[in-house]
């Protein structure tokens, strides 16, 4: 892990709260930036990553992203939104959507790749106090990086490096990371996707080429954007916007970056701590925001992959759980009595659902239909969240023969920084008064704990979602660039992108 580069003014660590502004609110004097907006452009700007480790998993991450981008190409009502605002509102020579010939703005494509990564529920994951997906922020990460970099080539000036972009990723899943550790977003309604917003604000500011104060000022409007509703995570309203709000995310991250840096907008500076128009008061209940630890490399190095399954993660262990029984049960399905599943407090809350489940994204967030699956079939796959599969009646059937509740261990371990587990149980009982053995997992297979055994399996995701969407010699030519860590860090970046482009 590096040093911290902050100031020792600054106090970053250790600290829980930052204290909320006493600003007189008829005053018309500017206050100083709101500490957090500056500790986000410091770390930014200033912080140099020089942890293998960090570095090795983000290029995990970036091959792991771009297989669930090229996954997603199968379904159209993801493809449908990938290409211009409007028809014809293409940029030659801008920047590229991969698995796809649209060539865009900046801010489309953020939106486009973000949404294509995001689409399976099955790119990488960060589980606290706020839950999220950090290798979303890709989608601004990767459309700034091509527009630049295609447009340094034209010009003679010089383009990013896949190194380049690990950083910039790297610092993005930091910034996500340490604000979900301890920042409850959906206890007061809002959905994780405001620090996706946050992070890729920060980062495409500075690949822009913007200062500590341009991006201070980019960050603050994003704030003032205040957050999107998780309604369409939640019954009775579970749709498919869950799957596009990501990209949507750094759609708006891109425009407040090149707005800061192109435009050079105004900032708010107290956009956090303003008594009553504040984000604090506004959408915070008046809490500050509480920070754990300061912005390193802990949350590149510590995300789970989602690696057997596309199942939204609280529910990955419990699926492995039903993998397990499946032999047992599958000829004895009339003969169950209950299914028993223990889980976290959080999956409890985002998860567990009964009744009518409506369509596709309803199916993957509800923990009931993603153990069925694999009891039945011994299969869960993005396919059998569609509609023909849930038509099965033995779903619904043993849906209903369901409990599930809170195991308060899996609570415990999965708050604990030392282990950051995502446990669940299952048990199957029969009407003979016979069992299963009940199947307890702590972490799944994209589990830090298990790098060793779940990176193989992540290289044999993304060369077979390569070869399930693009031709065989762009397969060739990506499994050729991506085999040399080294030669792939030193990689242009908009050379890298061309293998992905139809």
């Amino acid at each position: 892990m590096s040093h911290s580069v902050f100031p020792a003014t600054i106090s970053l660590f250790p600290y829980r709260e930052i204290p909320m502004s006493a600003h007189d609110i008829r005053s018309a004097k500017r206050p100083d930036p709101d500490q957090p907006m500056v500790d986000i452009a410091n770390y930014v700007a200033d912080y140099r990553i020089d942890s293998t480790e960090a570095y090795d998993t983000a290029r995990y991450m970036l091959l792991d992203s771009l297989a669930t981008a090229m996954m997603a190409m199968k379904f159209p009502e993801c493809v449908k939104h990938l290409g211009p605002v409007v028809p014809g509102a293409t940029l030659p020579g801008g920047a590229r959507v991969p698995g796809t010939s649209h060539e865009l703005d900046p801010v489309q494509a953020a939106f486009a790749i973000g949404t294509q990564i995001r689409w399976l529920d099955f790119n990488d994951t960060w589980l606290a106090a706020e839950w999220g997906h950090p290798s979303d922020n890709l989608g601004a990460i990767l459309a700034v990086a091509d527009y630049l970099s295609r447009k340094a080539e034209r010009e003679g000036g010089k383009a990013l490096s896949v190194r380049d972009v690990l950083s910039y990723a790297i610092k993005a899943h930091e910034i996500q990371g340490c604000y979900a550790l301890l920042n409850s977003y959906n206890r007061v309604g809002q959905d994780h996707v405001i620090l996706v917003r946050l992070a890729s604000t920060a980062v495409a500011t500075a690949m822009l080429g913007g200062t500590k104060e341009q991006i201070t000022t980019a960050v603050s409007h994003s704030w003032i954007d205040n957050g999107a509703l998780r309604t369409y995570r939640h019954a009775p309203n579970t749709g498919p916007r869950k799957s596009w709000a990501a990209g949507d995310a750094c759609r708006r991250a891109v425009t407040h970056a090149i707005n800061a840096v192109y435009r050079g907008v105004v900032g708010y500076p107290s956009a956090l701590t303003a008594k009553t128009w504040g984000y604090y008061d506004v959408a915070f209940k008046g809490k500050p925001f509480e920070f754990e630890r300061p912005f390193g490399s802990y949350v590149m190095e510590n995300v789970l992959f989602k690696i057997s399954f596309p199942a939204e993660f609280h529910a990955q262990t419990a699926v492995e759980c039903a993998m397990k029984l499946h032999a047992q049960v599958a000829g004895k399905l009339d003969q169950i009595e209950k299914v028993v599943i223990e889980t976290q407090e959080a999956g409890c809350r985002i998860i567990d659902k009964t009744g009518p489940l409506a369509n596709y994204a309803d199916r993957d967030h509800c923990i009931q239909y993603m153990v069925a699956v694999p009891l039945i079939f011994g299969r869960l796959t993005a396919d059998d969240y569609n509609d023909d599969v849930a038509a099965d009646p033995r779903i619904d059937a043993l849906r209903e023969k369901m409990v599930v509740t809170e195991n308060p261990q899996f609570t415990k371990d999965y708050f604990d920084p030392e282990k950051r587990y995502i446990g669940n149980a299952v048990q199957v009982f029969f009407k003979d008064g016979s069992s299963t053995e009940k199947v307890s997992i702590d972490y799944p297979i994209g589990h830090r704990k298990r790098r060793a055994e779940g990176i193989p399996v992540l290289l044999k995701k993304f060369e077979a979602a390569m070869r399930g969407h693009l031709p065989s010699h762009k397969v060739k030519a990506i499994l050729d660039a991506t085999a040399d860590p080294a030669k792939l860090d030193a990689m242009p970046i908009q050379a890298f992108l061309g293998l992905f482009t139809l």
